[in-house]
């Protein structure tokens, strides 16, 4: 491989990587700082209560709405049919709490529908579970005999990390999709006031920003290691 070719792809590599990580924090604080300030504006109904509404409202009666421990744990999951919400967000009383919970009723929703991006990420989950688990050492053995001009094991290192780029870049309609369902609901609910519904639509908007930045990543990092493999086949 050329030394100068190289070290450009490297050079390049390095300001994916820390200007996706730089921008992946700031998106991260703003996240926080939104919901943290959204927290506060109180309404008339809990996660729980927004949730077992709008999946009646929909049409949705399959679904069970339960309770997870931790933050940030909010979660529609498809196999078991539960929407769940984290302890705060299934109790509170606020603009935050409200959004998240029928954010995931959004996914809910999908599913009910059949939703095309949502069954398309579903059925790539078992793969990149599985590319996930063998993709940091095929890439870096593949790497490493690259430089002998064996470029196989980097070819098949390319193609699982393409299977991982192509789930965050199908994530991305799946979630604006369930935000979009959500705030639709929301204004057509009229559980909160027009001001407090812009707080929610900001509140969404952030959260979908940081799954923006992860598929920016994740293509930029996948364009790297194809540059790599084409590099190494010269």
């Amino acid at each position: 491989m050329n030394g100068m070719a190289l070290g450009g792809s490297n050079l390049i590599y390095i300001v994916i990587t820390v200007g996706t990580m730089l921008i992946s924090r700031w998106v991260g604080s703003m996240l926080q700082k939104r919901f943290a300030e959204y927290s506060q504006r109180p309404i008339q109904m809990s996660g729980a209560e927004v949730a077992s509404r709008m999946l009646a409202d929909e049409g949705v009666n399959d679904v069970q709405i339960i309770s997870t421990s931790g933050q940030l744990t909010d979660h529609y999951n498809p196999l078991k049919k539960t929407v769940n919400l984290s302890e705060s967000v299934y109790s509170q009383r606020n603009v935050a709490a409200a959004a998240v919970a029928a954010h995931e009723c959004g996914h809910a929703v999908q599913h009910a529908r059949a939703y095309g991006a949502l069954k398309l990420r579903s059925a790539l989950v078992p793969i990149v579970s599985l590319s996930s688990k063998f993709l940091n050492i095929v890439l870096m053995v593949g790497l490493g005999l690259a430089a002998y001009g064996n470029t196989t094991v980097l070819l098949i290192g390319v193609i699982l990390f393409a299977t991982t780029t192509l789930f965050s870049i199908i994530t991305l309609p799946v979630e604006f999709d369930a935000s979009n369902r959500a705030l639709a609901w929301i204004d057509q609910s009229r559980i909160m006031g027009d001001l407090d519904h812009d707080k929610a639509k900001n509140a969404l908007f952030w959260a979908a920003m940081t799954y923006t930045v992860a598929a920016i990543a994740s293509i930029g990092q996948l364009l790297y290691f194809i540059m790599r493999l084409m590099a190494a086949r010269r």
